[in-house]
């Protein structure tokens, strides 16, 4: 049976399977960026939990984070915030993941320009979720 932050980061990487893009898990960047765009989520670290006692739950606030990238001779910031406002749907449209979670936040990506010799530029960004869930216990 999994974890429960299993559940949810599947769950995540199933509901941003719906985007035109190629998503990933926990991939290295690979040498060709679709055309659609690339996102590769990262599992991130769930931090320290608040804890209440009674009864005993662990509250988290994990930090996960999607490696946002498009490739592009022309339009590439377009393509960019094109795929950033689709993700940012995608989330909206659920924040609670079927109910796995409490609640998903996006924090705002700070995007950078990266030149490929002999290719058109990356166009980037980090994009950290914030996943709120409760477990009952730190390996559950």
């Amino acid at each position: 049976m999994p974890t429960t932050r299993e559940t949810i980061l599947a769950a995540l990487h199933a509901r941003l399977q719906t985007l035109a893009a190629t998503v990933l898990r926990d991939e290295v960047l690979p040498e060709r960026i679709p055309p659609a765009g690339l996102i590769i989520l990262r599992d991130g670290q769930p931090g320290e939990p608040e804890v209440t006692l009674s009864p005993l739950h662990y509250h988290y606030q994990h930090g996960a984070e999607l490696e946002v990238v498009v490739q592009a001779a022309k339009e590439r910031a377009t393509a960019f915030d094109t795929l950033i406002a689709a993700i940012g749907t995608t989330l909206e449209s659920d924040r609670t993941l079927g109910g796995l979670c409490d609640w998903v936040e996006a924090e705002a990506p700070a995007s950078v320009d990266m030149p490929v010799e002999g290719a058109a530029s990356l166009k980037a960004a980090v994009i950290t979720l914030n996943l709120h869930y409760t477990t009952t216990g730190p390996l559950a």
